[in-house]
């Protein structure tokens, strides 16, 4: 939608204004080339709960002047400024691209339109209803143009549309012509053409989706799909109008139809200025959802509540709509709960209306200059120009912007937590703000209750297990060598959505605990709470879940609540919690016993267990490990004394040496160790720190 923010209803007896046609003129008042500024979204009170923003480095371009006029590529989402015809230089700049491109062209007349080819490397320009011109931006290539004029006798071309690097598509007001371009021979050929009759078209780069509009009327819109060099008619269909036309003449202009793809899916928006019932005030948005094979099906209305002159985006598959009376905008998300009649799910606005950030324009010009304040934005001016999906431009001030969700002020604005996260969980960037969420919730002074906090935490497994399942159908494919006869198999890809364990852990579970602010008993429970879901989607728990656990309930000495824990096994038996039960024995005696039948149940072979004792130090624990399942004779002296001496502790190093030292005496009737103990080392080291007399004596009987 290629359209002006001041869109009125079309009144009864009102003569449609001819729109701006996409990627066409974004308004005569746009100007020409001038550099990239960086402007600045005002924060503080005045910007609180605006959950829209202008990207921070918009595109600038020269205001304009009777011989500039700026052209939008709604493919390359650039911005062409023509002086002259083009005899005085062009200037085409985009968001993605920081270097403009520069060049000039001939005077041919008045510029109508003018794109690149994707890639950059063809420029055409349509100067005349019959023709469009080309020339070649390929290095080596000689700088000369050719022509193609349309097949259609008696046509006019309303317009083209580049669908890859080198096919084009004519649009002329008797059909559409597809052509491929042939820059090394300058020469065109038609693929293929259709006769139809159309008032307007409209293109979905994104879906390679043009849209025709047909009939008198012009509610009956006609979609074609292109794909390396063949072009698909879809099914047509019709769009209902508000209530039958008093008069045959056009009535469905194409200011208030757009195309975009919402949640991967083609959807073509109506703006109805008048709902079809009349018990029911305000505009709505109606989606038709336009698949690639089968029939065109209207989906859902998103209901306004207003009347007046509107304009819609598309910003991270929500729908939001402009409306300038009020300047304010409301966002939609068709993914949300919404009332369904049995054909159409009807939406309400998520969040309540909000104006776009206030922005602030930088002034150009030299330094001494530019100390001055920067200027205000005018929002929502009737000079503004939206495009699909994202895109807004300011002819008076000669600026491009994207525009941009901001997901921490929808945090204050939807206080319903499950609503909440379901609305988080689909935008692109959500993770820290999830996490930030979860964090708060259980904080004062906005700690949750434990359903809404249950309800948070499921929901958060849901997609986590999503992600989980379809990593493994995916490494499943692979091993099993069936991903050879599927090449479009692609890994699945890790959206922010996708919160693990570690996550949890790490940014709101272990620093809510650390906090110590909560009551214990909620603390368990949050704990508990999170396991509780983690089994329930029959996720693995992670031991490091399991040790938080046991901390704080070693930390408030609730022991019969961790004895009950493993008895019913609540905490799932594994190597790392058994050490840890390990190492509590001295505040915990049964922990020993505990931590013993742990280990039995896991199988794990007896050396294993000593090992992981050993790298966590926890020696005397290895030690009364291996002497409860008597393999204390045969155990290496030396791995233990080497681990004593690495817990720069003394006199554990004592106890363990003097163990040995017995050991060695009751086996061999001395307590000395033999060379291929390789010990020596370390009776040098008890010699200086206790002396040598402190050396056991050989026992004589």
């Amino acid at each position: 939608m290629a359209a002006a923010m001041g869109r009125d209803p079309p009144g009864p007896a009102e003569d449609e204004a001819p729109a701006a046609a996409a990627g066409g003129a974004a308004g005569r008042e746009g100007g020409g080339g001038g550099e990239e500024g960086e402007g600045r979204a005002r924060g503080g009170a005045e910007a609180g709960g605006c959950y829209l923003a202008l990207c921070a480095r918009p595109v600038h371009f020269e205001k304009a002047n009777p011989v500039n006029c700026v052209f939008f590529d709604e493919a390359n989402k650039q911005v062409f400024a023509v002086r002259s015809g083009g005899a005085t230089g062009v200037v085409v700049k985009g968001l993605e691209d920081r270097n403009p491109i520069s060049f000039r062209m001939e005077d041919k007349g008045e510029v109508k339109c003018i794109k690149f080819s994707l890639g950059n490397k063809i420029l055409a320009v349509q100067r005349t209803l019959k023709s469009v011109d080309f020339l070649n931006f390929i290095p080596d290539s000689p700088q000369l143009e050719y022509t193609q004029e349309c097949k259609t006798k008696n046509a006019n071309i309303l317009g083209f549309c580049w669908t890859s690097s080198t096919e084009i598509v004519f649009i002329t007001d008797q059909g559409i012509e597809f052509y491929q371009v042939l820059p090394e021979k300058r020469s065109l050929k038609l693929l293929k053409n259709q006769s139809i009759n159309v008032n307007w078209y409209m293109y979905c780069p994104e879906s390679s989706v043009i849209l025709l509009s047909t009939t008198v009327l012009g509610n009956v819109l006609q979609p074609f799909y292109f794909k390396s060099g063949t072009m698909a008619k879809l099914s047509k269909f019709e769009i209902e109008l508000p209530a039958a036309p008093k008069s045959s003449k056009l009535s469905l202009s194409e200011r208030d139809i757009a195309m975009a793809t919402i949640y991967g899916q083609l959807y073509v928006l109506y703006l109805r200025h008048h709902s079809r019932t009349s018990n029911s005030t305000g505009a709505e948005v109606v989606l038709y959802h336009l698949p690639r094979e089968g029939s065109c099906k209207k989906t859902h209305i998103l209901k306004l509540n207003r009347t007046g002159k509107f304009a819609l985006n598309v910003v991270d598959n929500l729908v939001v709509v402009h409306h300038q009376d009020t300047e304010t905008s409301v966002i939609f998300d068709i993914k949300l709960k919404g009332e369904f009649d049995g054909s159409t799910t009807i939406h309400q606005f998520v969040l309540p209306p909000r104006s776009i950030q206030p922005y602030q324009i930088p002034v150009a010009g030299p330094a001494s200059v530019t100390s001055q304040a920067p200027v205000p934005c005018k929002l929502y001016s009737s000079s503004w120009i939206v495009f699909q999906p994202d895109i807004i431009i300011s002819a008076s001030e000669g600026y491009l912007w994207s525009l941009q969700v901001k997901l921490e002020p929808v945090v204050n604005l939807l206080l319903d937590k499950g609503k909440l996260m379901d609305f988080l969980l689909q935008r692109k960037e959500c993770k820290m703000v999830i996490l930030s969420v979860c964090s708060q919730m259980l904080s004062e002074p906005e700690r949750g209750s434990l359903s809404v906090i249950a309800t948070v935490f499921d929901k958060l497994n849901n997609e986590y297990k999503k992600y989980l399942e379809a990593e493994q159908s995916y490494t499943m494919v692979v091993e099993t060598g069936l991903s050879r006869s599927n090449p479009l198999l692609k890994r699945p890809v890790r959206t922010q959505a996708v919160i693990d364990q570690s996550d949890m852990y790490t940014h709101v579970l272990s620093v809510f605990t650390e906090k110590k602010e909560a009551p214990h008993k909620f603390t368990i429970a949050v704990l508990m709470e999170y396991i509780r879901s983690l089994n329930q989607f029959q996720i693995a728990v992670q031991h490091y879940l399991y040790e938080l656990v046991i901390k704080t309930l070693v930390q408030h000495n609730l022991f019969y609540m961790l004895h009950q824990f493993l008895q019913y096994h609540v905490l799932s038996d594994s190597k790392p919690l058994a050490c840890l039960l390990l190492s509590l024995e001295s505040i915990y005696p049964p922990a020993h016993q505990l931590s013993l039948d742990m280990l039995k149940r896991l199988s794990t072979a007896n050396d294993e267990i000593v090992e992981v004792l050993l790298s966590k130090h926890q020696v005397l624990a290895a030690l009364r490990f291996i002497r409860g399942i008597g393999g204390h004779d045969s155990i290496s002296a030396r791995k233990f004394l080497d681990a004593a001496k690495q817990a720069e502790d003394e006199m554990l190093f004592y106890t363990i040496f003097r163990f040995f030292e017995q050991r060695n005496q009751r086996l061999r009737g001395n307590p000395s160790f033999t060379p291929g103990e390789h010990c020596e080392e370390h009776v040098t080291f008890f010699k200086q720190v206790f002396g040598e007399h402190a050396l056991m004596k050989p026992t004589t009987f």
